[in-house]
């Protein structure tokens, strides 16, 4: 059949490229998952889950939450999370791809601009794609080249909404966005700032509320739930007249699935838990503290060390899988990352700080990577 023979083809010049991906078991120390509090696997999360179990809650939802798979657990949740993050109203969706495809392709419309920092994640460029809004990027994390962007397109006749879509922490670069320089840029074009809090949630802000929280300017934000909160799904938090037009409007929601009710139930335990005890968020902050002084003693550049995200940027590609090969071997789960997931010519190990790995476990990676990088060298 001609179709599997197209795809044969295309897996072919992949493998020819040694790009193609494969999965792989979970291996050795975890210094490349999300976990960042370390909650996925942790005696709370089971606590939460036998409670929930007691009680009676679904563990499936059966449909969409606009047919019979709303449940009162997607409720209790929305509303606390609204409460928890700052917001009028909250909505609990399948996960963050998933929210972020439906906040860029159903709230901005025809005329308004999306501006966008250039290295915002895929799933906000997939609901770019989907709406029908003008879109234009600007350079990584440079406020000032925002404003120019918002001040050419109206010299050029734009008069829409202006949406500013930024990460608060960036996933590949880990490193933080200038949120003060662009709410101040929002507040002058009576602008939207969607925050994607997808890799501050629970590690930044007061009790892990993200870095976006308590900003002075119209903001929408995005709380993924799989990642520093270890469950599964996504948070939108926003104006209440935005959240209903998602309800309404969004295709992503309306006609997916609702996500599990005793998802919605883990995700409640683990906010009611940092709200009233901010142990797993100063832990997480002490364990990126330490590694930032390990990594800072052996080699690594100052600016690589901003969030509990350490790209280690090697440039060559082949070297980068390779020596990501060798430190799994070793016992430590570390991934290689490289072209189209960042820019030519940055392949770079990922080191990311999780809730499942102790200083003395940092401290020996990092030892290991200098030398690794010296015989490289």
């Amino acid at each position: 059949m001609k179709a599997l023979d197209r795809l044969r083809s295309m897996l072919g010049v992949l493998d020819t490229r040694h790009r193609r991906r494969v999965l792989s078991p979970q291996s050795g120390l975890d210094f490349a998952s999300n976990d960042y509090l370390g909650l996925s696997q942790s005696p709370l999360l089971e606590q939460a889950a036998r409670q929930a179990l007691e009680r009676g809650v679904p563990l499936g939802s059966g449909g969409s939450r606009l047919l019979r798979g709303n449940h009162p657990e997607h409720e209790a949740l929305e509303r606390e999370a609204a409460a928890f993050f700052g917001a009028e109203a909250a909505l609990f969706m399948g996960g963050g791809f998933q929210a972020n495809q439906a906040i860029f392709s159903t709230l901005p419309a025809a005329g308004d601009l999306i501006l966008h920092d250039e290295l915002v994640h895929a799933s906000a460029h997939e609901g770019m794609r989907l709406g029908r809004a003008d879109t234009r990027s600007f350079a990584h994390n440079d406020a000032s080249a925002a404003h120019r962007a918002i001040a050419d397109w109206q010299m050029a006749g734009g008069s829409g909404q202006v949406w500013i879509a930024v990460e608060s922490v960036y996933s590949m670069e880990g490193d933080l966005a200038p949120l003060g320089e662009l709410a101040r840029l929002a507040r002058a074009h009576d602008a939207v700032l969607v925050v994607d809090e997808a890799h501050a949630t629970g590690v930044f802000g007061p009790h892990g509320r993200g870095l976006a929280h308590g900003l002075d300017c119209e903001v929408l934000t995005l709380h993924t739930c799989g990642k520093g909160l270890g469950v599964s799904g996504g948070l939108i938090c926003g104006a209440q007249v935005m959240i209903d037009t998602l309800i309404n409007r969004a295709r992503p929601f309306i006609f997916a699935t609702a996500p599990a009710p005793f998802s919605a139930a883990l995700v409640r335990a683990v906010l009611h838990h940092l709200q009233s005890d901010s142990t797993l968020t100063k832990a997480a902050c002490t364990r990126m503290q330490h590694a930032h002084a390990e990594a800072r003693r052996n080699g690594i550049p100052e600016n690589a060390l901003n969030s509990q995200i350490i790209p280690v940027v090697l440039g060559d590609e082949a070297r980068t899988m390779a020596m990501a090969a060798t430190l799994q071997a070793q016992g430590f789960d570390i991934r290689g990352i490289r072209p189209p997931t960042v820019p030519r010519g940055t392949s770079r190990l990922r080191v990311s700080i999780t809730g499942n790995v102790s200083n003395s476990d940092i401290s020996a990676l990092f030892e290991i990577l200098a030398d690794h990088r010296k015989d490289a060298a």
